[in-house]
């Protein structure tokens, strides 16, 4: 099932969020064969503000699992954290579902 996971930093965070990114990365590599998208929300300088995931898991709680357990959200990097199901209808340029 797949989920996105909105997130947005805390304002005046890009010190934390830069000195956390390395465990950040770290735990996306060990998390690879549930993640199909994801990246930073930038602002209109190219600066992060939050984080965008696309990821496909079994159910809701391991999204919020997947979630919570992030380097930057145990640093209290985020302010908010939206996380909704999506049915994917294409996906790599093919339709996939109707």
């Amino acid at each position: 099932m797949h989920f996105t996971i909105r997130c947005t930093d805390k304002p005046d965070r890009l010190a934390l969020r830069l000195a956390t990114r390395p465990d950040h990365l770290a735990y996306l590599q060990r998390n690879l064969d549930k993640l199909v998208l994801v990246g930073p929300v930038l602002d209109e300088e190219g600066r992060p503000k939050g984080s965008f995931y696309v990821v496909d898991v079994a159910d809701r709680a391991e999204a919020e699992r997947l979630a919570a357990d992030d380097p930057y959200a145990k640093a209290g990097l985020f302010a908010q954290v939206e996380l909704d199901p999506v049915r994917v209808v294409f996906k790599d340029g093919v339709q996939v579902a109707g």
